[in-house]
């Protein structure tokens, strides 16, 4: 049981995070100062940034729950790594889990149309994605195979969840693009197989 001021700084966490992106998707990331968010959210500027160190932590930190996943779901996994995460992929299309690019939710869509097509968010995103890739590097070994296989495992996902979201952002509903999602991750899959 989490006791009050732990519920209250949760409650201040998630005010920030939700006054932050709804100004952002309204206005633009670059439109908006720090300060207009501290004051939606009614707490001063010291204090947004104790809870986020920087304006793109904002956006990103929906994303930071994610990050090193494929090293702990192959650390995790008795499966071969490629897999493992195959599996993982497949089973975030079934769920539509928005880091497979395949949900429709247009709240989830303007979100990652802002992280896309904002300069300083996709520098970050692409910053996660490196630190993602060190990261299962290091699970498969850290040699030069494991680097080489971890980049190519790591651009499949990558791909693969562009394709699904370049779809989602053209209008094309998820359960209409669903068979085709899957299909693709199968041939991306089987064609690292053996590798």
């Amino acid at each position: 049981m989490t006791g009050l001021r732990e519920r209250k700084k949760q409650q201040t966490y998630d005010a920030l995070s939700q006054a932050a992106i709804a100004l952002f998707l309204e206005l633009g990331f670059d439109e908006v100062p720090v300060a207009d968010i501290a004051a939606a959210a009614d707490v001063s500027k010291p204090t947004l940034f104790k809870y986020f160190p920087t304006k793109e932590d904002l956006v990103m930190h929906r994303i930071a729950d994610h990050r090193r996943e494929a090293a702990r779901i192959v650390r995790a996994s008795p499966a071969p790594p490629v897999e493992a995460l195959r599996d993982h992929f497949r089973t975030g299309l079934a769920e539509r889990e928005p880091t497979t690019g395949l949900n429709d939710h247009p709240q989830v869509v303007a979100y990652y149309n802002l992280v896309f097509g904002t300069p300083a968010l996709a520098t970050r995103l692409r910053a996660f994605m490196d630190d993602d890739e060190r990261a299962l590097t290091e699970v498969l070994g850290g040699d030069l195979t494991a680097e080489l296989l971890s980049a190519q495992l790591l651009s499949t996902q990558r791909i693969l969840a562009y394709r699904n979201w370049l779809a989602i952002s053209g209008g094309q509903p998820a359960a209409e693009r669903y068979p085709a999602a899957v299909a693709e991750a199968d041939v991306a899959f089987a064609r690292l197989e053996g590798v």
